[in-house]
C-alpha cells in the first residue's frame, strides 16, 4: 500500500472510532435518562413478608375464623404465620380454601335454622 491509501484508511478508521464514541455516549445518556425515570416512579406497596411455606387448612381456618389471628390485618396475620399477604388475602376472600368457606357457610346456615326453630318452640 502506498502512503496515500494508508492515510485514507487511517482517516476512515478515525472517523469510525469517532462515530462509535458518539453512539456509545448516546447509549450512556439514554441509560441514565431511563434510570432517572425509574427512580422517580412510585415504589410498589409493601404487602408484608414473603411466604416461607405453604398455607395449610389449619392456617386458613385460623385466619378466617380463629381467635387472635382473625382480628389481625392480612399483613400482620401473614407475618405471624410465616405466610405471604397474598395467601392470607386469598384465603379470607374465598379465592382459595373454598371447601373451608363452604363448610363455614353450611354450619352458619344450620345454626341459624336451629336458632329459628328454638324461637318457634318458645
Amino acid at each position: 500500500m502506498d502512503t496515500k491509501t494508508l492515510t485514507k484508511e487511517v482517516k476512515s478508521l478515525q472517523e469510525s472510532v469517532t462515530v462509535l464514541k458518539e453512539s456509545y455516549q448516546e447509549l450512556i445518556d439514554l441509560n441514565k435518562s431511563i434510570m432517572d425515570r425509574l427512580d422517580k416512579m412510585p415504589k410498589p406497596r409493601d404487602r408484608g413478608p414473603s411466604s416461607t411455606r405453604t398455607m395449610t387448612d389449619d392456617d386458613a381456618r385460623a385466619v378466617m375464623f380463629g381467635g387472635r389471628l382473625h382480628g389481625l390485618s392480612h399483613k400482620d396475620a401473614a407475618k405471624e404465620l410465616g405466610l405471604s399477604y397474598g395467601q392470607v388475602y386469598s384465603a379470607r376472600g374465598g379465592y382459595t380454601f373454598q371447601v373451608i368457606h363452604d363448610d363455614a357457610e353450611k354450619l352458619k346456615k344450620e345454626a341459624e335454622a336451629a336458632e329459628a326453630e328454638e324461637k318457634l318452640k318458645s
